[in-house]
């Protein structure tokens, strides 16, 4: 990996003439709370040499080009949320903060579109269409602290990703400061467009390799106004595994489909403080949305989901409520109960072979001497695996954790899949990324990347070893 340039005084002297001296910080305690994201491992901590918090994209610009001038590396961080070590400033340098670019700045009901900066928190937008009638329809579990930006450099997933796909699919524009310190926008308020390269889609998904994302133009759409939550609960994985498809066949179109196994049932449950969950022991949940815009529609759909459900052999079908979502919503924080050290993996693979592939993770789990725990989006292909570490060495929860990936993320090759459906690669995966990629596909990616960035100034360590 590159050696870069300190940060000297001198640097520091003209970051803060660039955003105030009150945007700037160097104090290394307060540097400490930008050493990790939402990893647990200390091994993988790395304090940067100074933070700085900018206002707008002329300010991030003038960072950048100084960055490029003075050789030194620029870590930027969203909401702090990541789950691939992607906030992690790995090769030191400059964190750059995004929370001050918080302002929504046009919500336009006839075009059904808003405009925001790109350290609006997802809630916030997701809450603001909804006054209006309107929909957001990007739905990140971690919504209540997750900044847009970050959504955008990870091509975030999520909750409805089923029915309207993922962070991608709802943007129509971006501004973006390169990693030469150019302001550029990227896309138009278009129903469709074929003039060039789609420049958004590249910056869309990139971590903060090949920009620094200040603004977005999201899509609305209108809000359905019936809607109805399905828990169907199984006591065999099998067949909770197996009903998908005859969902997914049915024309019902459902917003969500979630899955989370009977540990994550549990862990959920006591973390949420919820007791007398239904099947607590030995329950496996299936979680079901259904949006329409009519009434009639929605009693029919729910129909049909219940008949499927009880059908292939669920145990009960119930009304899911609030309860059921807090615990969904909760999955990943409720680790912290059962291990401090746990490790978070995201894997996607074709919608028909989600059923194989948790069957074989849960076989190849058996080997292995820690609890390997599921939730997923099963609607999408998207699985989410923690490993959480009992009663063993580092040395041995090292070995045994790279061992069991190899063997997970063979499989899910084999099957057609990739290493991340929305969490992204970030530090975590660099060297799987160079393992597993097709070299055509990381020939070309290492090409944009070194030709955008030629000094490698943004999000290094991050994605592809450039």
């Amino acid at each position: 990996m590159k050696t870069y340039q300190p940060i000297t005084p001198e640097i520091i002297e003209k970051l803060k003439a660039i955003t105030g001296p009150t945007y700037v910080k160097t104090d290394r305690d307060m540097l400490l709370q930008y050493q990790t994201d939402y990893e647990t491992n200390p091994a993988m901590f790395h304090v940067p040499d100074a933070a700085v918090s900018p206002a707008n994209a002329q300010e991030i610009s003038e960072i950048v080009k100084l960055a490029n001038e003075y050789d030194f590396p620029i870590t930027v961080r969203s909401g702090g949320t990541s789950l691939a070590d992607g906030a992690i400033p790995v090769c030191g340098g400059l964190v750059l903060c995004m929370d001050r670019l918080n302002k929504i700045l046009e919500l336009n009901e006839e075009g059904m579109y808003m405009t925001v900066e790109a350290g609006v928190r997802t809630v916030d937008l997701q809450n603001a269409a909804k006054k209006v009638g309107l929909m957001y329809a990007g739905d990140p579990s971690s919504a209540e602290s997750s900044l847009i930006g970050g959504n955008l450099a990870t091509n975030a997933g999520g909750l409805r990703a089923v029915r309207y796909g993922v962070t991608r699919d709802q943007v129509y524009c971006l501004e973006v400061v390169t990693p030469t310190g150019d302001i550029v926008e990227c896309g138009r308020i278009l129903k469709k467009c074929s003039t060039g390269y789609d420049l958004e889609q590249l910056i869309i998904g990139s971590e903060g390799t090949l920009g620094i994302i200040t603004k977005v133009t999201v899509k609305l759409i209108p809000l359905p106004p019936y809607r109805f939550d399905v828990l169907a609960i199984y006591t065999d994985p099998r067949q909770a595994l197996h009903m998908v498809p005859k969902l997914m066949k049915a024309g019902i179109d459902p917003t969500s489909v979630e899955y989370m196994d009977n540990s994550y049932v549990r862990g959920c449950a006591d973390y949420c403080h919820y007791k007398d969950m239904p099947h607590y022991d030995d329950g496996i949940y299936v979680i079901i949305t259904v949006e329409t815009f009519h009434e009639d529609e929605l009693d029919t759909k729910m129909d049909a989901v219940c008949t499927i459900c009880e059908e292939s052999g669920a145990a009960e079908v119930l009304e899911a409520d609030d309860r059921v979502w807090n615990m969904r919503r909760n999955c990943q924080t409720s680790v912290e109960l059962q291990s401090k050290v746990f490790l978070t993996d995201d894997v996607v693979v074709p919608v028909h072979k989600i059923a194989g592939t948790i069957e074989k993770i849960m076989d190849i789990g058996k080997n292995y001497p820690f609890e390997v725990k599921i939730n997923a989006h099963i609607g999408d292909g998207n699985l989410h695996i923690v490993l959480c570490k009992m009663d063993m060495s580092d040395e041995e929860w090292e070995k045994n954790v790279e061992e069991f990936h190899q063997q997970v993320y063979a499989y899910a090759y084999s099957v057609g899949g990739r290493l991340a459906g929305e969490h992204g690669i970030g530090a975590k995966k660099l060297k799987y990324m160079e393992q597993f990629t097709p070299k055509g596909e990381l020939k070309i990616m290492k090409t944009i990347k070194r030709a955008m960035d030629p000094k490698d100034i943004l999000n290094p360590g991050k994605v592809i070893d450039a």
